[in-house]
């Protein structure tokens, strides 16, 4: 079991060996004033023993130093000038209140004033005018103190800047308000209601559409297909998501071909919804060359994932993560076809906006039509315990990753 220390502050640290220290590429504060940086935050490890007890920090949370710091010559090369010794014999040199604050160090009152609570003995003094001694303290060695409601300003914080009563009170407001909105008659017809999802080589702008699905809030399936992209020819991490492989496009028709057909629905639609529509539009809205053309596409679009998650603030605040695979767990609304493909996923979306506003159309849901036939005939395996699909040619890097990547464009 490794060695530890624990700090003035009461956080503790493992002791390791110089050869650890450097594997770990931890840094000294000796060696960040020579690279003008400073610490953020507490220690993460420490090596010696007694005075020749060295901290380190970790080089992911530094910051720049201030720049009078810059060329502040080493301790072991000068002779600190109006040097005091505390009770405890520890020696501590004079500093002017605006380098103190420079190097982090603050009175007991300022920090106090921030919240934090000094354990550990000053670093720096001053005397003022009338001739009494100000204190200057460390704030990385301070400890912070639960912030308080923002609302009482009492209890502890909970949520949201507020205590658990507050954050409570402020729950039932906005889950009626959150309800209230979602129970509207909306009057919309549902052959002019439009679910679309596109699947992509990738993320970026760069990447390019290969799969677009579209259906109307009938259920009504109006466009399926997978499209060949003109530059790209292979995406291995996005595969792994979506299932769609270089091989299954080769004879699909290209994005100019199905443009005309796909301007026509959205013509005649009032609405386009989807699930994370930010990743979606940034894409389909070059099928269009003017920004008006753009602009007007994007006022007919509604981010589905955008209401799901002000929906489950307002019902399941403790959940924090809303992908579209969470909202349909969340509303308990089942599968058709293997989720992650285009089509399941304009499928899923028109569900579960159908369960948010319930009233969004002047008629009920209608019988839907059986789905069973829509699972792509070239898909390969999918692997629901891991959520990816499986090829045996696929590049095996990433897929936690990809999937992660995927889940979080929604939110």
């Amino acid at each position: 079991m490794n060695e530890t220390v624990k700090l003035p502050s009461g956080v503790t640290i493992p002791k390791l060996s110089p050869e650890e220290i450097e594997r770990r590429c931890y840094l000294s504060k000796d060696m960040l004033d020579l690279m003008h940086l400073a610490p953020v935050g507490q220690p993460v490890a420490c090596s010696g023993e007694g005075e020749a007890l060295i901290l380190y920090y970790d080089p992911a949370r530094v910051t720049e130093a201030a720049p009078e710091l810059w060329y502040k010559p080493m301790v072991e090369e000068y002779e600190p000038v109006d040097v005091i010794e505390l009770e405890s014999g520890v020696e501590v040199e004079k500093l002017s209140t605006k380098r103190a604050a420079a190097m982090g160090f603050y009175t007991r009152e300022r920090l106090d004033q921030m919240n934090y609570d000094v354990v550990e003995e000053p670093v720096a003094y001053n005397v003022r005018s009338d001739g009494s001694m100000i204190y200057f303290y460390d704030k990385r060695t301070a400890v912070r103190r639960p912030l308080t409601c923002t609302v009482c300003g009492k209890d502890v914080r909970y949520k949201r800047k507020m205590c658990r009563a507050c954050f409570e009170k402020d729950l039932a407001v906005r889950r009626a308000e959150g309800d209230a909105y979602r129970e509207k008659e909306y009057g919309m017809e549902r052959e002019r209601v439009l679910f679309f999802d596109l699947e992509l080589t990738g993320v970026y702008d760069h990447d390019e559409i290969i799969s677009v699905s579209i259906t109307n809030a009938n259920g009504e399936v109006l466009m399926d297909t997978l499209v060949k992209p003109l530059r790209k020819k292979k995406w291995n991490r996005t595969e792994k998501i979506h299932g769609i492989s270089p091989a299954m496009v080769q004879n699909a028709p290209t994005l100019d071909e199905i443009i005309p057909a796909i301007k026509e629905m959205f013509a005649n639609a009032d609405n386009l919804i989807a699930f994370g529509v930010s990743t979606d539009y940034s894409h389909i809205k070059y099928i269009y060359e003017s920004e008006q053309e753009q602009e007007a596409l994007r006022r007919k679009t509604r981010c589905c994932a955008l209401e799901f998650v002000r929906f489950q603030n307002e019902h399941y605040p403790d959940n924090n993560h809303a992908s579209l695979v969470d909202a349909m767990r969340t509303l308990d609304i089942g599968w058709d076809g293997i989720p992650h493909s285009s089509i399941a996923d304009t499928i899923a979306c028109m569900k579960v906006w159908e369960a948010l506003f319930p009233h969004y159309y002047t008629t009920p849901m209608p019988e839907l039509p059986d789905y069973s036939t829509m699972t792509p005939a070239a898909a390969p395996a999918f692997n629901e315990a891991t959520g990816e699909y499986v090829h045996s040619e696929a590049d095996p890097a990433a897929p936690e990753t990809a999937l992660k990547e995927k889940e979080e464009s929604y939110v």
